[in-house]
């Protein structure tokens, strides 16, 4: 890929970025509360969102994404060459985590049954023993790798909003932050507010506008129209809202009439 096109395709990427980093800590985050609440994790998962280099999953297009965004930033920033490594942080240590839930989900309950059977010889019982510590050391790694992660995604998500506040154009991301807003307060829960600042500072209702415009101009108009009516509630006298609201009026009128 030329850096040119790569920069020219920056809003895209920008808009991917966030995508991915939003549905990763989703899955994650399931996957952490499911080992949280009875030590396990599922290795299928984690191989799903992994993927393998011919068969890219969730958590490698990130990675790749971060690498495109950061490394080709004509303003390059110490929070953008900070989420680049975290970002692969985040790929690599899962990675580790995956291959500990291979061993524990496919390795320690045949290891348990050995454990626990009596008909083991001395000499086999000895070595049972000796391997069964290393298996147990497994839930040990997969605590601090899980703990590891958690901490890397919450500085992640504190970096973000600074670096995403050049961004307040962008259509993409606000599309998507108005399309999938569940899921992107459900990762920044408290930080949702000081995400929209950072990105629109003293008017979130724009966040509203570049999601209606770009929805209008796709023709999804029911999503648009409930862009624009919720950038209204926001600032019903702003310019720009009334403007795209005459915009969509306009169509409701036609359709109508």
């Amino acid at each position: 890929m030329s850096k040119a096109w790569i920069q020219a395709k920056h809003p895209e990427f920008i808009r991917d970025l966030f995508k991915f980093f939003c549905q990763s800590c989703k899955i994650l985050e399931a996957q952490f509360a499911s080992f949280d609440d009875d030590g396990t994790v599922s290795f299928e998962i984690l191989h799903d969102i992994m993927g393998s280099e011919m068969d890219k999953g969730l958590l490698w297009r990130m990675k790749d994404t971060a690498h495109h965004v950061f490394r080709n930033d004509p303003h390059s920033q110490l929070g953008g060459k900070f989420l680049d490594w975290a970002i692969g942080y985040i790929f690599h240590e899962t990675i580790k985590l995956k291959e500990d839930a291979y061993q524990k989900q496919n390795y320690a309950p045949w290891f348990h049954r050995l454990y626990e059977g009596d008909d083991l010889q001395d000499s086999e019982k000895d070595v049972t023993d000796q391997l069964f510590l290393i298996l147990n050391q497994t839930e040990e790694s997969m605590r601090r790798e899980i703990d590891r992660i958690r901490f890397i995604m919450a500085k992640c998500r504190q970096l973000l909003p600074s670096y995403l506040n050049r961004y307040s154009d962008n259509v993409l991301l606000a599309r998507y932050i108005f399309s999938e807003n569940t899921l992107v307060r459900s990762v920044f829960t408290e930080e949702y507010g000081g995400l929209i600042s950072a990105i629109y500072r003293t008017e979130p209702e724009r966040m509203f506008i570049l999601a209606s415009q770009s929805l209008r101009m796709g023709g999804w108009m029911d999503e648009a129209t409930e862009a624009v009516h919720r950038a209204f509630e926001q600032n019903p006298t702003s310019k720009m809202v009334l403007q795209e609201k005459k915009i969509i009026d306009n169509w409701a009128n036609r359709i109508q009439s």
